[in-house]
């Protein structure tokens, strides 16, 4: 992951890119944004988010992984090759994300990983009895079937998606909830209103659908948890839309917003979620009754950041 630069460009009246430009944009057009005195920025949402945020150490930045995006724009709005005469420091996008770091690494040929995975992503399969599987392994419900997928980069494990009607179907949605006083900013959320077609023993939430996770052991573990906004954009894959994810990997993921665990610090009533149609970000209202929107969820589970 490179850092963000921001380089002058030609003026342009400053522009708000909303969910609902997002989703009619291209992938190159999803990097670009105005700033107010005429300053385009082109960049890895990724990266802006993650180099931005508040208490991310250097120790844990060494283990993000890179946006997906591997090609740049000429000049003219043309997304091409990326190469030192299209984005170096004398062109008017210079330093683009698309030359440097992991996927620039990977579309050379010169990137290791332990497992594998589109662009500079590294992903590996796991069992449901916790031991890891080769890439060609199938979803199941069998001891040696694939259920979970271990990013090598993050070390985190996330939850796999079903399309089996169960507990863990990709098509359910939730209401964000959660008990904790030291985690849930303030505003505990909605419990819901139903048992989520019946796979739930209590209504159907995000802390109720970690809970009966852990329960089931999901590839041996007991610790599952709904990801902070920070984790969940790791997985979002710039070069590619409907979905924004190495679907290989993320089978069965809805073109939409996810919930993370964490709630908007200037007003803690709205939670943080993550679109997997283009990679965008926004916050809502946590849901107060049952006439609210619910959302999909995926848990992971590992060291927090």
């Amino acid at each position: 992951m490179t850092l963000l630069r921001i380089a002058p460009a030609r003026r342009a009246h400053p522009t708000l890119i909303t969910h609902a430009a997002f989703a009619t944009a291209t992938p190159a057009e999803r990097f670009v944004g105005f700033l107010p005195g005429g300053i385009t920025m082109r960049f890895s949402a990724l990266a802006l988010v993650l180099a931005s945020a508040p208490g991310l150490s250097s120790a844990q930045a060494v283990g993000l992984p890179d946006s997906g995006q591997g090609s740049c724009d000429n000049g003219a709005n043309v997304m091409v090759a990326c190469s030192a005469a299209n984005t170096g420091d004398g062109t008017t996008y210079p330093r683009q994300d698309g030359r440097f770091g992991r996927d620039a690494k990977a579309a050379a040929g010169a990137l290791i990983k332990v497992g594998a995975g589109a662009a500079g992503f590294d992903y590996t399969k796991v069992a449901n009895n916790g031991t890891d599987v080769p890439a060609a392994t199938a979803l199941g419900a069998n001891a040696a079937d694939w259920a979970c997928t271990r990013d090598n980069v993050t070390g985190l494990t996330w939850e796999v998606k079903t399309a089996d009607g169960g507990l863990r179907d990709w098509n359910r949605s939730y209401a964000w909830y959660d008990s904790n006083g030291a985690t849930n900013g303030g505003n505990a959320g909605y419990t819901g209103n139903d048992a989520c077609s019946n796979t739930l023993p209590d209504l159907c939430n995000t802390e109720a659908l970690a809970t009966a996770v852990n329960a089931a052991a999901l590839c041996t573990y007991t610790d599952w948890r709904l990801p902070t906004y920070r984790e969940l954009l790791t997985l979002v894959h710039y070069g590619t839309y409907t979905p924004s994810i190495d679907t290989t990997y993320f089978p069965n993921t809805q073109t939409w917003l996810y919930w993370t665990a964490s709630s908007f610090a200037r007003d803690p009533r709205d939670a943080w979620l993550v679109a997997f149609d283009t990679g965008n970000s926004n916050h809502v209202r946590k849901p107060l009754f049952v006439l609210d929107t619910f959302y999909p969820a995926r848990l992971v589970r590992g060291v927090p950041f």
